[in-house]
């Protein structure tokens, strides 16, 4: 599922292509202002402000971007949500944290032990969020091959929710450069809700309403 968007070339950011642009000279210069907090979003959520509302996230549009749902078809539940363009794309996902505490430092190194039990490393780095990892895994590509895929993990704590966000394509290759995915991560909304949760659970994404959502043909 997708939704439109104001790029007219979205392609499948999952994957890295050889020949990225040098020239960073066109990249957007985004403050890291967010991710926001549901009380605390700009605008308010009845202002000027369009956001996509997916439940646990609400998200605004972002030039060269277009989100893409992935939904169990049998239960219509959103599994995940990623918001790819020509260069690169981030995956969000959104948990429930504990009012005090560090959820992100508590979780980092069991994602770096995860990747190294399938194959794969993690290293940490400084990054613009703060501290997170550089990964690299080997996968098996539509034709059968295998190829190397790094992403780049972030956390970024808020008020009860922990915002996961990760990057693939030039976002991940090149972890300096400022693309449109960070102005996605910057804007993002998350709703948490009043009610208990374990820590560590994924907080739930819905689909949207009927007049945000286009549906594709295969």
């Amino acid at each position: 599922m997708k939704f439109r968007r104001k790029s007219t070339e979205p392609v499948d950011g999952t994957s890295v292509e050889d020949g990225l642009p040098d020239d960073e000279s066109t990249a957007p210069e985004v403050e890291v202002s967010g991710p926001w907090d549901v009380d605390d979003a700009p605008g308010g959520l009845d202002g000027d402000v369009e956001r996509i509302d997916l439940g646990a996230l609400l998200l605004t549009n972002v030039e060269g971007l277009e989100i893409r749902l992935q939904v169990d078809e049998e239960t219509e539940q959103v599994q995940s949500v990623m918001l790819a363009g020509a260069e690169g794309a981030v995956e969000l996902r959104a948990f429930a944290a504990p009012r005090n505490g560090d959820l992100w430092d508590e979780i980092r190194p069991k994602i770096a032990a995860d990747y190294a039990q399938r194959g794969g490393t993690a290293s940490e780095r400084e990054g613009r969020y703060g501290p997170e990892l550089l990964c690299q895994l080997t996968v098996r590509t539509e034709d059968g091959k295998t190829a190397n895929q790094p992403s780049r993990v972030v956390g970024i704590n808020g008020p009860r929710w922990l915002l996961r966000a990760t990057f693939l394509g030039r976002a991940a290759v090149e972890p300096d450069y400022v693309g449109p995915w960070d102005e996605a991560v910057t804007t993002a909304v998350v709703r948490r809700g009043a009610g208990a949760m374990p820590v560590g659970a994924e907080l739930p994404l819905t689909l949207p309403s009927a007049d945000q959502l286009v549906r594709q043909e295969p």
